[in-house]
């Protein structure tokens, strides 16, 4: 038996990829293992999506091979850099760049001194999420290619999954126990589009509806893309939840044609004011990039007035990171990093009043979800309703009950206090 250790970095995207790397270890030959010591080889699965996710990934790969293990890397950080990396850390035994993929078992084979290792195969995963819930990707790159994102160049162009894959990996999912199905893609709305039979993701997401999953949720909508019919569709379903994650990055006209953006603040907001006019209760979550190349203070206010007017259920912001080949790395007036700093700082503690007020008003709401966590040392148990995604990104829901429950057991939790980003309950006896 070959211990195998493996640590995934970055977006639940990637964490797909490593569910597929770790089916491809064929159980008679492999165990998966849980710490370096224990670990025979160590498969790391990098970010490289922008500054600091490469920092981490950097940061794993010389710790992992400073314990002398066999080491073996992949993911967007490979394929983004791989010349240098090679040059750089020469300790490394594999390499793997994302599109050599289809050869990843081959590559291993010859590492390991192996034979009939399974070829990577996204119908064979081995879940890491817990039990009760799944992420279904359903294509893969992305054409948008804004001005500051490297994603365009590591994984290629838009390209949907086949729509009976995706309904037949879902089948399977619901299959094995799973409750909760997170739809995820580097742009989930544009699905189907490239497809023969074009289908859309109203099409798929309707037949997802039939499998007989508890819960439903959406990640990374593109907002021209969100149409009246998907709107419809998400306010009339029992299953999908009214969970919109729509990343706007700016509300400045000028630094959101800089970024190369599709849309305006107006479209923006136009689409904001559709969704709570048509959608009950519906949360909106949303990402921001400060400090983009140009970005002078009236855009920041901008943004920031924009952010008020809206009361964002959640929001998320990050520095602007110059990447290398992408069109922003060389535009002039750069923002200074104190600045970035300094305009971060500022619109998350605009979202923190926000979000504080926004939970208040939960207070007596009753919510049903999945109990996702126990801490028997405090006795308080953890929810995910249509509130909160399983990202780690939104707040969380804590509660008590004077029942003994397990995890992935669907319960009602009544609201009876909230803090700035978190929400506390009690479950509901009925």
């Amino acid at each position: 038996m070959i211990k195998v250790g493996l640590v995934s970095l970055g977006c639940a995207k990637n964490l797909v990829d490593s569910e597929i790397i770790l089916g491809m270890l064929d159980a008679s030959k492999f165990k998966c293992v849980n710490t370096v010591e224990e670990s025979d080889v160590i498969i790391i699965n990098t970010c490289g999506f922008i500054e600091a996710s490469k920092q981490e990934s950097i940061e794993n790969i010389l710790d992992i091979v400073s314990y002398k293990k066999k080491t073996v890397v992949t993911g967007c950080l490979v394929e983004r850099y791989l010349d240098e990396l090679k040059a750089s850390i020469p300790e490394v035994d594999l390499w793997v760049r994302i599109k050599d993929y289809p050869h990843f078992n081959e590559m291993l084979e010859k590492l390991l001194n192996v034979n009939d290792i399974e070829p990577f195969n996204p119908f064979v995963r081995l879940l890491s999420t817990p039990k009760y819930m799944a992420y279904l990707r359903i294509s893969e790159g992305c054409n948008n290619c804004c001005a500051y994102c490297a994603i365009p160049l590591i994984r290629g162009h838009f390209r949907s999954r086949p729509f009976d894959d995706v309904i037949i990996e879902a089948k399977s999912l619901f299959n094995k126990g799973i409750k909760e199905l997170v739809v995820i893609s580097q742009d989930t709305t544009r699905y189907g589009t490239d497809l023969k039979e074009k289908k859309s993701i109203v099409d798929l997401l309707k037949e997802l509806e039939k499998i007989g999953f508890y819960s439903i949720r959406l990640l990374y909508l593109y907002p021209d893309e969100i149409t009246d019919e998907l709107i419809d569709l998400i306010a009339s379903s029992k299953v999908i939840k009214p969970y919109f994650d729509i990343p706007f990055q700016h509300a400045s006209n000028k630094v959101l044609k800089a970024m190369y953006r599709r849309g305006s603040m107006e479209e923006y907001q136009s689409l904001i004011d559709k969704i709570r006019a048509k959608v009950k209760n519906p949360i909106i979550r949303t990402t921001y990039i400060v400090g983009f190349a140009g970005e002078d203070d009236d855009d920041f206010k901008t943004l920031v007035d924009f952010t008020i007017k809206n009361h964002f259920d959640h929001m998320g912001a990050f520095k602007y990171s110059r990447e290398d080949h992408t069109p922003a790395y060389s535009y002039p007036n750069q923002v200074h990093e104190k600045i970035k700093e300094l305009r971060l700082d500022k619109i998350m503690e605009v979202q923190k009043k926000i979000s504080y007020q926004n939970n208040k008003a939960h207070i007596g709401e009753v919510m049903e979800g999945i109990v996702i966590d126990y801490n028997p040392g405090s006795n308080i148990y953890s929810l995910r309703s249509y509130w909160n995604a399983p990202d780690d990104i939104d707040g969380k829901i804590s509660f008590t009950s004077k029942n003994k429950l397990n995890v992935g057991d669907i319960v009602k939790v009544k609201i009876t206090s909230a803090f700035v980003y978190d929400l506390f309950g009690e479950v509901v006896v009925e």
